[in-house]
């Protein structure tokens, strides 16, 4: 049986060995897709095939995609590309970055760093100053990139053509508070969702309550003029939420020319033992993780049906937003979660999906998050 196995895998070595003089004759202009975990072959893990096999998807990542399992495409968005989130690689709390002993030093002894935290103790919460200053430069290397900020869902790809840091910082997400009429919309596709202790029946306690949280906090706080819409899409069932939502969001947007930004508020499902929660100045406070859909699967390509010509502006937003985040709130959020799919976001360029929490979180620990969220949004809509 051994043998046979070996002999299965003997087209896919020739392959990988045709492909490796391509490359010695490409020089390495072309540029593939990053891609990771492809598998050996059928029964070998070890010998001369076996490794080349390794390293040759170290350098082409995209012969790897062959040997994973084949994903079902679905033939439109709906809640349940929303509800697979959570895996061990989104739980990160670090960045990879080295972060030198002086730059250690620096942060723990910064006095206003100390004076905010006894005052977010003894009563509320502060806005942060800068913990760690991320050289930019070196999101210039697309890896690096990818390792620190995004997570890339297997049934889609990203190239370096669209998450590049200089790309996606040039971009101007500053939003002028100016006028009397509304800028921000914030809605939830899936309003249902609640937390440990939320009261059954008392959407105050959910992630509506989140949201008017949210809302209170931006328009009394930071001074921006806020819609909170409240419809429900997801009451009897969960199924085609995004579709239904979406005419009730266009009307507010005809309605409301004015808005210029749109917060998706969700929270996560999340494995029972899995707790999205940290001490930020003494309060337990959800993490909370940004998402974005990409139009595209692997299997079928670009999404015709679903096409989005802000796509690269609500890459820029969420990545603005995740780097102010590693800065001034590290371990707060998890890295960015890109998907096949539209979600909605197409409807304006500073476009936001936030799962804040999970479901095992407590109302009180959602509620905490909204002060650095919003602090955070801020400071990109200021282009601080």
């Amino acid at each position: 049986m051994k043998k046979t196995e070996n002999a299965a895998g003997r087209p896919k070595l020739l392959f990988l060995a045709v492909v490796c003089g391509l490359l010695l004759v490409d020089g390495g202009t072309n540029e593939f897709p990053v891609f990771t975990g492809a598998g050996a072959f059928p029964g070998e893990t070890g010998g001369f095939g076996w490794s080349l096999q390794q390293s040759m998807e170290e350098v082409v990542p995209l012969l790897g995609y062959g040997s994973l399992p084949e994903q079902k495409t679905q033939i439109a968005e709906d809640e349940t590309t929303c509800r697979t989130l959570t895996t061990e690689d989104l739980i990160s709390e670090e960045l990879l970055f080295p972060q030198s002993p002086e730059e250690q030093t620096q942060a723990a002894q910064n006095p206003e760093h100390v004076e905010q935290t006894i005052g977010a103790v003894a009563g509320g919460f502060h806005p942060a100053s800068r913990q760690v200053q991320i050289d930019r430069t070196q999101l210039s290397d697309y890896e690096t990139l990818v390792q620190n900020f995004y997570a890339i869902d297997a049934n889609t790809m990203a190239g370096s053509d669209q998450l590049s840091a200089e790309k996606l910082l040039g971009m101007d997400m500053t939003l002028a508070k100016e006028g009397e009429e509304p800028q921000i919309l914030i809605y939830h596709t899936h309003s249902q969702e609640s937390f440990a202790d939320s009261v059954p029946g008392d959407v105050n306690t959910g992630i509506v309550g989140v949201g008017e949280h949210l809302t209170q906090i931006l328009t009394e706080q930071y001074g921006y003029r806020v819609l909170h819409h409240t419809g429900e899409y997801d009451v009897e069932t969960r199924d085609n939420a995004y579709s239904k939502a979406l005419p009730a969001v266009e009307q507010i947007l005809t309605e409301n020319p004015s808005i210029q930004v749109i917060i998706d508020l969700h929270r996560d499902e999340v494995a029972e033992g899995t707790r999205l929660v940290t001490d930020l100045q003494g309060r337990p406070t959800a993490r909370f993780m940004f998402f974005n859909g990409l139009s595209r699967t692997r299997k079928t390509g670009d999404i015709d049906y679903l096409q989005n010509e802000n796509q690269e502006a609500n890459l820029a937003f969420s990545f603005q937003m995740q780097l102010k985040a590693a800065e001034y709130y590290p371990g707060l959020t998890r890295r960015i979660y890109l998907k096949g799919y539209r979600y909605n976001m197409h409807l304006r360029p500073r476009t936001l999906l936030v799962e804040l929490g999970a479901q095992n979180n407590t109302v009180e620990e959602a509620m905490n998050a909204c002060d650095p969220l919003a602090h955070i949004l801020d400071m990109v809509l200021r282009g601080e």
